[in-house]
């Protein structure tokens, strides 16, 4: 993980689940995270057959889009995003310790207290998650 990510999230480990920012457009995010085996997670989720689960990977696309929109200088550095509500999710695939997964964001609408995206998660080719979600934008004070 750059250094860069601890910058635009204020998300620290064992939540933060972005990696690295591989492109951020006006209209679109595209990040990627890989799951290692030591995610506190996997412990107690599935550990026979570890398994990511669903709300982590809502968690790993909103936090891909707030990082795009900071990199973007669309979201102040000090501003807060905070899950409101979460739409239209479907799980297609297992995301398995040592998957990269792939997300990609669409900005819907984005105002100084608002997010609205939608993202897909894939590992390779495969699409593994689908949501849309409504950030609120807070000072953090």
């Amino acid at each position: 993980m750059s250094g860069e990510i601890e910058v635009l999230l204020p998300h620290r480990k064992p939540f933060l689940f972005v990696d690295e920012i591989i492109s951020a457009g006006k209209d679109t995010i595209t990040a990627k995270h890989i799951f290692t085996e030591q995610e506190f997670f996997f412990a107690g989720h599935f550990p026979e057959y570890p398994v990511v689960p669903g709300v982590i990977l809502i968690e790993t696309m909103a936090q891909s889009g707030g990082a795009g929109l900071r990199k973007l200088g669309i979201l102040g550095g000090k501003d807060l995003f905070f899950l409101a509500s979460v739409d239209k999710v479907k799980f297609r695939r297992q995301v398995r310790p040592g998957d990269e997964v792939r997300s990609e964001i669409k900005n819907l609408r984005v105002s100084p207290r608002m997010i609205k995206q939608a993202g897909k998660a894939y590992v390779g080719e495969e699409l593994a998650a689908e949501a849309e979600w409504l950030c609120l934008v807070d000072s953090g004070k």
